[in-house]
């Protein structure tokens, strides 16, 4: 049988697309750029089957990029793949990319909130069972991973690092006295943005809470003396803490400054900046949010000594056992320790 010669073509040129090297020959130099432009729009447009060679970066974009784009929280699926994924896994061959390896992902992140850990394990296993259903791997390596130790509930304390960096940022932006009320009162944010002027007794150094949200919302509680230092002066129908503009924040204007907020921690705690925009990996942690701020009145108030009945009272609890929950956490905590002092002891003594 008599064999076809291979055309030759007077120009050629490679180039890489999601990890996989293409050749394009043509008769001239205009051909040559136009094949390679239809060849790239058919690679982007899905009509070429993938390699496990493909990075896992170029197939996170690509794959959240198609499919999540719609989403509500497509910004912050790119934002843990950023921070929690692709430091270790991102430069990596998708093929190449074992169990071990993810499970570790999620290991690193023990402690955090239940939710946090939750979708993390739910993205990696979507990034990579699409991987599958588009046959670029033929096994899923995130389809049995086990969540670590988590905190219960969708809340938590903050730590005494995101403390001390929310005092420093507010130190330089007195806007965010808000989130200060939060930490100190126990407000809920919405409660928090409704406060004015005539919510403060000036006579007691109380603040009057206007809650709505069960029969014990409607509550007062004690104003430090630092913190009703900076409010005082509030005229009484004035809100205590206003957006920049000086009015009653809106859901908008609020979900700013809740951006602001995270954006000044995390520069704060050392996160460079290139353009003006964060450079990954960021410092502060996923699941922080402000009713973080809330959770940790709490557990200050079992730290220093409030008995749980009143601290129900304080926190506009309906039922004594969300305040119960709260302090049983932090009790534990505390037998923890004294079982570390204890061993030490006895080490000792032997």
């Amino acid at each position: 049988m008599k064999q076809t010669k291979r055309k030759k073509y007077d120009f050629r040129t490679t180039f890489t697309y999601l990890g996989k090297r293409y050749d394009v020959a043509a008769d001239s130099l205009e051909e040559l750029y136009m094949k390679k432009a239809n060849k790239l729009r058919d690679l982007k447009e899905n009509t070429i089957i993938y390699n496990d060679k493909v990075l896992l970066d170029d197939w996170a974009e690509k794959s959240f990029g198609t499919y999540k784009r719609n989403v509500k929280s497509f910004d912050d699926i790119k934002k843990r793949y950023a921070k929690y994924v692709s430091p270790s896994l991102g430069s990596r061959p998708i093929g190449t990319i074992t169990a071990v390896e993810c499970q570790s992902i999620l290991n690193s992140c023990a402690g955090m909130s239940f939710s946090h850990l939750n979708k993390l394990k739910q993205e990696l296993s979507f990034l990579f069972e699409s991987a599958v259903d588009n046959r670029l791997i033929e096994h899923n390596p995130a389809k049995k991973l086990k969540l670590p130790e988590y905190t219960k509930g969708t809340r938590r304390s903050i730590t005494e690092n995101e403390r001390k960096h929310l005092l420093a940022v507010y130190e330089k932006d007195r806007t965010y006295l808000l989130f200060i009320l939060i930490l100190r009162c126990g407000c809920r944010p919405e409660e928090a943005v409704n406060l004015i002027g005539r919510d403060i007794d000036h006579k007691n150094r109380r603040l009057h809470i206007r809650g709505t949200k069960t029969k014990n919302s409607d509550r007062y509680v004690p104003l430090s003396d630092e913190l009703y230092a900076a409010i005082k002066g509030v005229k009484p129908f004035e809100p205590i803490s206003p957006n920049r503009d000086g009015k009653k924040h809106s859901e908008s204007s609020y979900n700013r400054l809740v951006a602001h907020l995270k954006r000044d921690m995390n520069i704060s705690m050392g996160c460079k900046t290139y353009r003006n925009a964060l450079v990954p990996p960021y410092p502060l942690a996923d699941d922080f949010v402000p009713y973080c701020l809330r959770h940790t009145y709490c557990t200050d108030l079992c730290k220093a000594g409030i008995d749980v009945r009143t601290a129900q009272r304080l926190m506009g609890h309906a039922n004594i056992s969300i305040t119960a929950d709260i302090y049983t956490h932090v009790d534990m905590d505390d037998i923890d320790r004294a079982g570390d002092l204890l061993n030490e002891y006895l080490r000792s003594h032997n």
